[in-house]
């Protein structure tokens, strides 16, 4: 309150420093950051239940979805309440209040460009107006980033025509993705991860460049799309083969919400991987993947067809007649998981204390640190 404002009036006085300490302590005790522990808790519980017990419901789901939604308004609210608790009028009443934890703040990554911005030094001393000499710098770093930019590629094509024979040159029409589109190669490859890596709809993206000022047609973003994958199944098989020409493979599948009628359903992700890295074989490393609607034992039948290598999954059901001795061209040689053993072991000890769990994983984790240590190198 301005000291202009305050009245004269020692009791009104009294009454206007009681308001200011009780509004003083109300956003204290807002930006003490309560509510948004126990909405932590509540969605560390949530995702601790469905890590354990799996998915059962789509309810389950969209509680998560919307515990984390309410954890980052009740964080933004308690910083903001708290910059309005600092801004108030310095009180000398003790107010007991829980400290927020703050997330420790880590270095900018090493790999980004740095720019450089050199303040001006005064040319001379302020106090006495003497010669200045340099005893260092004082550098801080503030992450910043450089907004997308859109451009309009001209590729010249220039003619000429020879004073002899009177033949006409020109350099030939250069490479398109898309024949005859006019997108090109980043924009396709912008436009691909945008749906695929980060599950963004076609008609989200069409609405985000039209607020950028480009107007793209979400019937255009489809055709691109459809195109494109056209023009990558010859690698997608290339990679295929590569990834079941290895003797040995990673499996596992995972859950993925895929849009429905009226509703959401939960597809799966099957995921088939070759990594020799750990006992420095010479081929890359590569993944393989397939959807399905639904679980079903059919899906990996069907995905190694053909193969007849080691496997290394978890104990689902559905891998059960890759490793039957009758299976054709040959049965897959089960490889047992040991993180996926290790889990069940970790929850005896962890929950119930059970003796021989803990020794069951002090064990395990004998076996891991030696493969940490042997990691890379080779076989032999």
């Amino acid at each position: 309150m301005p000291p202009e404002t305050l009245p004269d009036d020692i009791a009104a006085l009294q009454a206007a420093l009681n308001a200011e300490r009780t509004a003083r302590q109300q956003a204290e005790a807002r930006a003490s950051g309560a509510e948004a522990m126990v909405a932590y808790l509540k969605l560390l519980i949530a995702k601790m239940k469905r890590e354990r017990f799996g998915q059962s419901a789509e309810r389950g789901r969209k509680l998560l979805d919307q515990l984390e939604l309410q954890l980052e308004e009740l964080e933004a609210s308690a910083t903001e309440d708290g910059l309005a608790a600092g801004s108030t009028a310095p009180d000398t009443t003790p107010v007991r209040s829980v400290i927020r934890k703050k997330p420790v703040r880590a270095p900018l990554p090493a790999h980004l460009p740095r720019e450089r911005v050199v303040v001006p030094a005064p040319p001379c001393c302020p106090g006495c107006g003497g010669k200045l000499v340099k005893l260092g710098e004082d550098v801080t770093e503030t992450l910043e980033v450089v907004p997308r930019q859109w451009k309009v590629i001209q590729t010249v094509r220039e003619k000429f025509s020879c004073r002899s024979c009177e033949k006409i040159t020109q350099p030939p029409a250069p490479f398109h993705v898309i024949a005859r589109a006019r997108a090109g190669a980043s924009l396709l490859a912008m436009i691909l991860y945008a749906k695929f890596g980060e599950h963004q709809p076609l008609n989200r993206q069409s609405e985000s460049y039209a607020r950028e000022g480009i107007e793209l047609d979400v019937s255009t973003l489809a055709d691109w799309v459809g195109t494109c994958t056209a023009s990558l199944a010859p690698l997608i098989e290339l990679i295929r083969d590569h990834v079941l020409a290895a003797e040995r493979l990673h499996g596992d599948d995972t859950t993925v919400p895929v849009l429905a009628k009226e509703k959401t359903i939960t597809g799966r992700v099957w995921t088939y991987v070759r990594d020799d890295r750990p006992f420095a074989g010479p081929d890359p490393p590569a993944a393989l993947f397939f959807y399905s609607r639904n679980r079903s034992g059919e899906h990996p039948n069907r995905h190694l067809a053909g193969y007849t290598g080691i496997l290394q999954a978890d104990a689902y059901a559905g891998f059960g007649d890759l490793y039957d001795g009758r299976r054709r061209p040959g049965p897959i040689t089960q490889a047992a998981c040991w993180s996926h053993s290790r889990r069940k072991f970790f929850e005896l000890a962890d929950l119930r204390k059970a003796p021989l769990a803990v020794d069951a994983v002090r064990r395990i984790d004998t076996i891991f640190a030696i493969e940490r240590e042997i990691n890379g190198i080779t076989a032999e």
